[in-house]
């Protein structure tokens, strides 16, 4: 078993809520997820982490949405864990390297995005330059809302695992 699931498993259930939030930032995720404790492999976690994921409501998926930064922005917004922010800091480091232009061009498409879908745009940034990001975003604001909300999930599913390995030591 993994040394860090077996801990996360002995804790008490508000401990294990808050030991894993940052891997997703809805409460409810977490809570739920540390109720259905114990968890024997990482596999199992990331199935469970799912499920749940899935059956949450637009409300929790916002609160999870909302713990990120906008892309290229490096301050994470206020209430967000340190180590969620540590994540999404390292996780968007593409834009980091990209132009002048290209990082005004994801801040002005960003704020379309936040006044036509209501929420920040999210996309799992690990491994992806700038000039990618932009693109995708570009794309989905040509979306419907419930495309783009179905998107936007999948995005934080994939973010979730991510920071779920890496919590895990994987």
């Amino acid at each position: 078993m993994n040394p860090l699931l077996a801990q996360w498993n002995g804790l008490e259930e508000d401990e294990a809520a808050e030991a894993i939030l940052p891997c997703c930032g809805s409460r409810r995720w977490a809570q739920s997820l540390a109720r259905l404790r114990p968890f024997h492999d990482p596999e199992e976690l990331l199935n469970r982490s799912d499920e749940v994921w899935a059956q949450l409501d637009v409300a929790d998926w916002d609160e999870a949405f909302a713990s990120h930064p906008r892309i290229g922005e490096k301050k994470a917004p206020a209430g967000v864990t340190a180590k969620s922010g540590e994540w999404s800091s390292h996780e968007q480091s593409g834009v980091e390297r990209a132009s002048e232009d290209v990082q005004e061009r994801l801040r002005r498409l960003n704020e379309e995005y936040e006044q036509r879908f209501g929420r920040i745009y999210i996309v799992c940034a690990t491994g992806k330059a700038a000039e990618e990001m932009l693109s995708i975003l570009e794309g989905r604001l040509a979306s419907d809302d419930a495309t783009e909300l179905r998107e936007a999930a999948e995005q934080q599913r994939q973010i979730t695992h991510l920071r779920l390995r890496k919590w895990l030591g994987l």
